[in-house]
């Protein structure tokens, strides 16, 4: 069997996609693998250059944009590989991280996921490398600014660990385990999904973990978080994810974290008037 089968949905980033996929040729090096490259319905020339340039790749031009989600499952349903690794289109993969990571995956049968130190264009590390299923209260408090037990930040960053919430930025599954529990769920346009998976991984009886091979990251570049609609899907992911999962708990323990996100989306939506209004 193919060992690793790679995924990246791209929409309107080619030239951070053209980078990435050298990356990912040089990462793959000693490696039997394939690439898939599922273009949401670019305006750029995304896929008249990656059809030019990478022939290699498997190339999937979607006529509208379907979503991160739905583009990934397109393509996990071709794909063949022992692993599926979800991937970014604005990331850049280190030379070893493919091996180091499938060789830990390897030697872990229980490992269903896994993710890896990922950088910022900055060069500092992202905290969202490590994340804690947000249940009510980690949700809570991450909302009133108390980040450590949602990042995990008292794990060490140069140690493998077990962690909860696997970030879709690089997003390494054991096909079994996806086999078991099901592709991304299609209800998450954006956002979400990844732990919403991880939280589907971890029901299912297996482990998600953190290897400390990196990547760098820089971070939303297919989305505007000035933009409306940033705002619309992103806070309503955290309202499926949270309609999905606690829908059985009492409204003592939903209603404060429901009111949080939408408070928060409020203040969002209040920042980006605010901005439009200062720069028109």
């Amino acid at each position: 069997m193919m060992k690793l089968s790679v995924v990246i949905v791209n929409y309107n980033v080619r030239q951070y996609l053209t980078a990435c996929l050298d990356s990912v040729a040089r990462a793959l090096d000693g490696i039997e693998g394939e690439v898939f490259v599922v273009d949401n319905n670019s305006s750029d020339d995304s896929v008249d250059f990656v059809s030019r340039h990478y022939p290699w790749v498997h190339l999937i031009n979607n006529k509208e944009n379907l979503g991160f989600s739905k583009a990934n499952n397109i393509a996990i349903r071709q794909s063949v590989g022992e692993y599926v690794l979800l991937l970014n289109p604005d990331t850049l993969v280190d030379k070893e991280t493919f091996k180091g990571v499938l060789q830990f995956m390897d030697l872990h049968p229980e490992a269903g996921g896994a993710g890896v130190k990922m950088y910022n264009g900055d060069g500092t590390i992202a905290p969202e490398s490590r994340r804690a299923v947000p249940t009510p209260f980690v949700a809570a408090r991450k909302m009133l600014g108390f980040t450590k037990s949602y990042y995990m930040s008292y794990l060490s960053w140069d140690e493998a660990a077990q962690i909860q919430v696997v970030s879709g930025a690089f997003f390494m599954i054991r096909r079994k385990a996806l086999e078991q529990v099901g592709l991304l769920d299609e209800d998450f346009f954006m956002y979400g999904e990844d732990i919403d998976l991880s939280y589907r991984l971890l029901k299912g009886g297996w482990q998600n973990w953190y290897i400390p091979y990196s990547i760098i990251h820089y971070k939303g570049q297919s989305t505007k978080k000035s933009d409306f609609r940033y705002v619309h899907v992103f806070y309503q992911a955290m309202l499926i994810f949270f309609r999905k999962h606690y829908s059985h708990l009492s409204l003592f323990f939903t209603l404060p974290v429901k009111c949080a996100i939408y408070f928060r989306a409020s203040l969002a939506l209040v920042d980006i008037i605010r901005k439009k209004l200062h720069l028109g």
